[in-house]
């Protein structure tokens, strides 16, 4: 598996499918493989855009396509095995394959007794619909019984993957949900590790026109980190990219890339040239200086446990 995820969140909204298709070719073609959709994003516009493209522009064996269940279209969370296994069918049917690489919970349904839960994973891999299977959006208590539960009995579908949100400016998982994962033997999947794209750099003078912060619809996702303790973080991130000869973007996602348990975090770009830029980060390594400065300017502050 590629060291970096293609996300396709916005493909089918503020990604047009040519420009999907431009983004799809060039990951390929820098040696890309884990491709991550999910049910919601776009309603299904998503998985159809990338089903389209896994028939007409690119090899399906050579990627590992990764999509996600749990949230119904009106946006409660459903995690009955009735609910998850329908929704599979229908991301196939959406993506024209017979089977996906990796099927992931995209939320902790508390309504739903987690065995039943879990149980929707076993048949999924059972019956050849999902080759392994993952969480999303778990607390670490919550990784950790999903995995101790799939591990309790021979024959269930061990939990190998955990996506959740990742940055210099989001590490709270640090502090239970990275053990927990590391603990499961399982892989961490960051999402938004360029921090709702604060870490680029963008917002440094404002808001751009373009830019998500600026869209209606994804201006509240962005506000959290426009106050001025991220801001003190940006500039740190600034700095050392300057020092290096390099972009902040590449700067912020190489420090969330190495870190511990981290197995490809996952990049959306709304153009082929933000991807490109982004792809430019592979060959990057952090000097051990630059990277200890970046652990403290965001270290989190203390808490207990």
């Amino acid at each position: 598996m590629s060291r970096l995820g293609l996300g396709t969140m916005t493909w089918g909204q503020d990604t047009e499918p040519d420009e999907a298709a431009s983004q799809l070719v060039a990951f390929v073609e820098a040696g890309g493989t884990l491709v991550d959709t999910a049910d919601v994003y776009t309603e299904g516009d998503s998985e159809r855009i990338l089903g389209h493209l896994l028939r007409e522009m690119v090899d399906r064996d050579d990627l590992v396509i990764a999509t996600k269940a749990a949230i119904r279209p009106n946006g409660r969370y459903d995690g009955s095995r009735r609910h998850l296994l329908r929704a599979l069918d229908a991301s196939l049917d959406r993506l024209d394959l017979e089977y996906v690489d990796l099927w992931q919970l995209h939320v902790y349904d508390p309504a739903t007794p987690l065995e039943e839960t879990l149980s929707a994973l076993d048949e999924a891999v059972a019956s050849g619909r999902t080759r392994y299977v993952g969480v999303s959006n778990y607390a670490g208590w919550q990784v950790a019984k999903a995995a101790a539960w799939q591990r309790a009995w021979p024959g269930r579908a061990p939990v190998v993957a955990a996506q959740l949100e990742y940055s210099l400016l989001r590490r709270d998982i640090e502090r239970e949900v990275v053990p927990a994962v590391l603990d499961a033997g399982a892989g961490l999947l960051p999402w938004s590790p360029l921090g709702r794209g604060v870490l680029t750099g963008k917002y440094r003078t404002g808001i751009p026109a373009g830019s998500r912060a600026a869209a209606s619809h994804f201006a509240d996702f962005v506000q959290p980190y426009l106050d001025e303790e991220c801001a003190r973080i940006v500039e740190s991130v600034v700095t050392a990219a300057e020092g290096l000869g390099v972009s902040p973007l590449s700067v912020a996602l190489t420090w969330v890339r190495d870190r511990p348990g981290v197995a490809a975090p996952i990049v959306g770009a709304r153009t082929a040239a933000q991807l490109a830029a982004i792809l430019e980060s592979e060959d990057l390594t952090l000097p051990g200086e630059i990277r200890s400065a970046l652990d403290d300017v965001s270290d989190m502050a203390a808490a207990h446990p």
